[in-house]
């Protein structure tokens, strides 16, 4: 891999294919990390950057300091009890993440065991915040299921509902999302990219090891390269 005093300092840095990064949220309303996924990179160009996530990895997620899931907890409490934050494992297959420089939300893939594509999610979210040792976000709640068929329905909907009741997002915020997904729900009418990509044909190369979660996970996401945004340089050891 070409070290960082090699490079042309006019050259935005790129993660290399096989590269382990990390890919976070913060909490909403927050500075602190609540949720963190070692990742995989499969492709990284100015145009898109695509990771895997490989059934088993270790991540952070949030938990109810009562020790409830997330999801578990009822709606109108779910934003509102104290949280604290565990280790936890990414069960069933994998997932495949696919996100634009600017876009305000991530594309992610599902299959079913046997690779049997089930769909394609639109996860509406701040733009990717890019440093050295992967990429930071903030989930918005209100999300976007698309299907083999082409057809798709908004998700999350009483989530988003209730974050604003919870004063989590404020009318300003919660426009910006709507207008966000309806951007996206554009792109999907068109079946433009990723959507058109084939990228439900893809498979990670059975090489790769699973990335391990480190333990400063939390750590903050200090920019990297010259030109900010979306640059940077991997801090994570290449997949073997």
């Amino acid at each position: 891999m070409t070290t960082p005093s090699a490079r042309d300092p006019r050259t935005p840095e790129r993660w290399e294919t096989g590269d382990h990064i990390l890919w976070r949220y913060r909490a909403n309303g927050a500075a602190e990390v609540h949720i963190c996924r070692p990742v995989t990179v499969v492709r990284d160009t100015p145009e898109i950057l695509a990771v895997w996530i490989p059934p088993g990895t270790a991540c952070i997620r949030p938990q109810l300091a009562d020790g409830t899931p997330v999801h578990r907890e009822p709606l109108p409490t779910r934003y509102t009890k104290p949280r604290t934050t565990v280790r936890s494992y990414w069960t069933g297959p994998g997932v495949l993440k696919l996100a634009r420089p600017g876009d305000p939300w991530s594309v992610w893939l599902f299959w079913d065991r046997g690779w049997r594509f089930k769909n394609w999610y639109v996860n509406l979210e701040e733009p990717l915040h890019r440093w050295s040792g992967g990429v930071d976000s903030e989930d918005h709640f209100l999300d976007i299921a698309v299907y083999p068929d082409r057809s798709w329905e908004w998700r999350d909907e009483d989530e988003f509902a209730q974050a604003q009741q919870a004063g989590l997002l404020d009318a300003e915020q919660a426009e910006r999302v709507r207008e966000a997904g309806r951007a996206a729900t554009e792109l999907i009418h068109s079946w433009q990219r990723p959507f058109s990509d084939d990228w439900q044909i893809w498979r990670p190369d059975p090489r790769w090891s699973t990335p391990d979660l480190p333990h400063d996970w939390d750590r903050p996401g200090r920019p990297s390269g010259p030109a900010g945004g979306m640059n940077g340089q991997p801090q994570h050891p290449k997949a073997s």
